[in-house]
């Protein structure tokens, strides 16, 4: 995927939960729960274009 799509990617993601932030009316737990599952949401997305993903599922806790 190239760099620029990438960028146009994230400055849309960010225009629009800007937009959502500012101009929708909701209460301030409701816009924390909405903007962390957008950030969690693109992190992840970042690392699957990335190719870091995998790396992350291959990592075991205990046995």
């Amino acid at each position: 995927m190239p760099l620029v799509t990438i960028v146009l990617t994230l400055a849309v993601v960010g225009v629009l939960l800007w937009l959502v932030n500012r101009f929708i009316p909701m209460q301030s737990q409701i816009k924390g729960i909405l903007n962390a599952v957008v950030v969690i949401a693109v992190v992840l997305w970042l690392l699957k274009v990335f190719g870091l993903f995998q790396y992350l599922t291959q990592f075991r806790v205990g046995h």
